[in-house]
């Protein structure tokens, strides 16, 4: 673990963010057409300043509407992802505790799968909006499931288990009742997590919920580092338990809303990075979040690379790369807390 002096802590961060810029513009150069990271270097040069990337159109759109949003993107969802399992770890004072934990990844199937299969809003809100209308649905199910169960943070828990499994079986009923082939592996592909040809706009709406959510956090830093010693201690700190709790669950929540809505279900982002975080800079929240964000956006954009490269041409979806490295980490953090 670092000394989480000033100093060290910036460069850190800023070593971090440099590799973050160079793993994206690596990135954008994996895939069937012939790009270099010079080509990259020169397109952006001459986007920002002006002037001929000499690079033809193709290659030029190949950039910026396909791998660079795809890239960014990436960048984007896995530090949200990790920030929202940092938080609910801490909150919930709960080491195996990930942004699904709150039945929101369910709810958002429901969502989506209603759009495509049974044309709900489909000519108004689209797959994403139906996905981010279905998370919010299930996150206000758990509210009140908790709420009638005492409140308490295990019965939290508890309750988005009870809403992940309600939300999956109804997600099953509807694909087994209403899909064809093609729409049941089109579906199945958005259930394994795909950030494959975003716009730019889903692209801006992750990266604003992120870095509310992000500053949200670190504002309520103090707080967080209370509820590690459990709601007691915190109460004893002068902390508003209840007020605190049920913002930074909203929060939360709808951060995971939104990324859910635009990728899909991407596991295990939540619940591994944040032990690795205190690994590296120790449990003061302050610090750890926005390094838990840096680490998590290169967790996914690098995900995002084998994802392609695995069974090239084709695109492996990234919730099956984070599921076959967040398993093992899943068991040892299992397997850590046993032995404790």
């Amino acid at each position: 673990m670092i000394r989480t002096r000033p100093a060290a802590v910036a460069g850190l961060w800023l070593g971090g963010l440099l590799l973050l810029l160079l793993s994206i513009g690596f990135a954008i150069t994996i895939g069937p057409s012939s790009l270099g990271l010079s080509d990259v270097v020169r397109s952006v040069r001459a986007e920002v300043f002006g002037g001929d990337s000499g690079l033809s159109k193709l290659h030029e759109s190949i950039i910026w509407r396909l791998r660079l949003p795809q890239s960014v993107l990436a960048a984007v969802c896995g530090a949200g992802l990790a920030v929202c399992g940092g938080v609910l770890q801490s909150l919930l004072r709960n080491p195996l505790a990930d942004p699904f934990v709150l039945g929101v990844s369910s709810g958002a199937s429901v969502g989506a799968v209603s759009v495509i299969l049974l044309g709900v809003g489909a000519g108004v809100i689209g797959m994403a909006g139906g996905a981010f209308l279905g998370a919010v649905a299930a996150f206000a199910v758990v509210l009140v499931l908790a709420r009638l169960a005492g409140g308490t943070t295990d019965r939290v828990v508890l309750a988005g288990i009870a809403a992940t499994q309600l939300f999956s079986a109804l997600t099953s009923f509807i694909v087994y009742s209403s899909a064809d082939a093609e729409q049941t592996r089109s579906v199945l592909f958005w259930l394994l997590g795909s950030l494959s040809s975003p716009s730019w706009t889903e692209v801006a709406v992750c990266g604003a919920a992120t870095a509310i959510g992000l500053v949200v956090c670190v504002l309520t830093a103090g707080a967080l580092d209370a509820f590690s010693f459990g709601n007691d201690a915190a109460a004893a700190l002068g902390i508003d338990v209840t007020r605190i709790r049920l913002v930074l669950l909203t929060v939360t929540a709808l951060m995971t809303a939104v990324i859910v809505s635009v990728s899909g279900a991407i596991g295990f982002v939540g619940l591994v990075l944040p032990h690795a975080a205190r690994a590296v800079v120790g449990v003061r929240h302050r610090v750890m979040m926005p390094t838990l964000a840096i680490m998590g956006a290169l967790f996914l954009v690098w995900a995002d690379v084998v994802g392609r490269v695995v069974i090239a041409p084709r695109e492996l979806p990234i919730g099956v790369i984070t599921a076959i490295v967040g398993v093992p980490m899943f068991v040892l953090v299992l397997i850590r807390q046993g032995r404790r």
